[in-house]
């Protein structure tokens, strides 16, 4: 078997998805006061060094180790990445690992727009670390590795419950351990270079191909179907979440476009190669429009989530693995590795729909608990707690947590007049 064509479309699936963390940076520090860029920038950016360690030694083998055995968690096949090289296979087990390593990454950086301007890097570090062995692991294996949720039939193309659920039950819990940042709600805290967001969302949109097309896992009919789904999700998406901008508040927003486009791509992630058709415009409008409500729960409910993590990626998340049980279509379905299944709109009546909400929301309240609880237990075990105190705060996490400024402003002044 000729495997050059597969494997080179997976290996550059892995760059764009890497490619990635970088683009949320970027989209999350432009959101943030520019006191708080760099420390922006150095959670996402930090995630891709601990993680791959992370993945490497064990974090890929508890995913994918024991494949299919229908189970809770994988075991130790693949710890320090032994017998990933597979010559009569064309180095399979690595090339798995590896694009498997960029969604191990980005998922809990997704984490990081939630708890903005307040959370201690070293504390960071520590959650990292423990969330991707203990959440992102095991939910990792329940669906891509072929564990309980796979086994009862709940589909997940490249991530609703894995990444997007998972990151934003997350968030949840942590938003709600940490607290409000000092000020919240009444003192404006508005976003400090858009420019920033809107290339973030760029790269985003762009590395999202990556992220769902090279999830069929082959150059295939099926990596087509993903390709076209996602970049239509997302454009119907920014319609709709502009569109009600726009009646609501009299403004349709640059933010709001990026907003509305990654809320499209966060639906569209577990439908991607399971439907066909007018089906991606149905789900990312739907998804723009959701989660442009979703986002004003907060005000309501007095959860400080500084970027909207849970009102874009937890609601998103939920309205595409949901909207799966009634758009998926088994052609679209038998291009790939998976058995052919149709959701309610398709004839396949209420199976798929009830798989969905089981895995979905076991999803949402696993990660939610044990995330609680890795939190709460570095908030009693590390010395100083996990939240930077007031006066670090007011100066900012670039120079309170890394001794470094965005913008040196003032130096380009003085260099400009002399």
């Amino acid at each position: 078997m000729d495997y050059q064509g597969d494997h080179a479309w997976i290996l550059t699936s892995s760059a764009l998805v890497l490619f990635m963390t970088p683009g949320l940076a970027f989209f999350y520090g432009g959101m943030v006061r520019s006191k708080n860029m760099l420390g922006m920038l150095m959670q996402n950016f930090f995630s891709m060094g601990l993680i791959s360690v992370i993945w490497g030694v064990v974090g890929f083998s508890l995913a994918f180790g024991n494949f299919g055995d229908g189970g809770l968690l994988g075991d130790f096949e693949f710890a320090w990445m032994r017998d990933l090289f597979d010559p009569s296979s064309g180095a399979r087990p690595a090339l798995d690992m590896i694009y498997q390593a960029t969604f191990a990454i980005i998922t809990p950086a997704l984490i990081t727009g939630a708890i903005a301007d307040r959370m201690r890097f070293s504390a960071w570090v520590w959650f990292l670390g423990l969330w991707s062995i203990l959440v992102y692991s095991p939910v990792a294996h329940w669906v891509f590795g072929g564990g309980w949720m796979a086994k009862m039939g709940a589909l997940d193309f490249a991530g609703g419950a894995v990444v997007h659920i998972n990151a934003g039950a997350a968030a949840l819990a942590a938003v709600i351990i940490l607290g409000k940042r000092k000020g919240w709600p009444k003192t404006a805290m508005p976003p400090h270079m858009l420019p920033w967001t809107l290339l973030g969302a760029g790269i985003l949109w762009f590395g999202w191909f990556g992220f769902n097309a090279g999830s069929a896992g082959l150059a295939n009919g099926q990596a087509v179907q993903a390709f076209v789904n996602t970049n239509m999700a997302a454009a119907a998406a920014m319609l709709g979440w502009l569109a009600v901008e726009r009646l609501k508040d009299g403004h349709a927003t640059t933010l709001g476009a990026a907003s509305g486009a990654v809320a499209g791509l966060v639906a569209i992630t577990p439908c991607a190669g399971f439907v066909s058709g007018m089906s991606p415009f149905y789900i990312g409008a739907a998804a723009g429009v959701i989660c442009y409500l979703a986002i004003q729960l907060k005000f309501k409910l007095q959860y400080d989530d500084s970027l909207d993590v849970v009102g874009v990626h937890l609601v998103g998340g939920l309205v595409g693995s949901l909207l799966l049980g009634f758009f998926a279509d088994d052609v679209v379905n038998a291009l790939g590795q998976y058995a052919a299944v149709d959701g309610v709109f398709t004839g396949g009546g209420w199976g798929l729909f009830k798989d969905q909400a089981v895995a979905s929301f076991a999803t949402f309240g696993y990660s939610f608990a044990m995330s609680a609880i890795i939190l709460l237990g570095l908030k009693a075990v590390l010395p100083k707690g996990i939240r930077v105190t007031e006066d670090e705060e007011d100066q900012g996490l670039d120079l309170t947590q890394h001794a470094e400024v965005s913008y040196a402003l003032g130096d380009m002044g003085s260099m400009a007049r002399e």
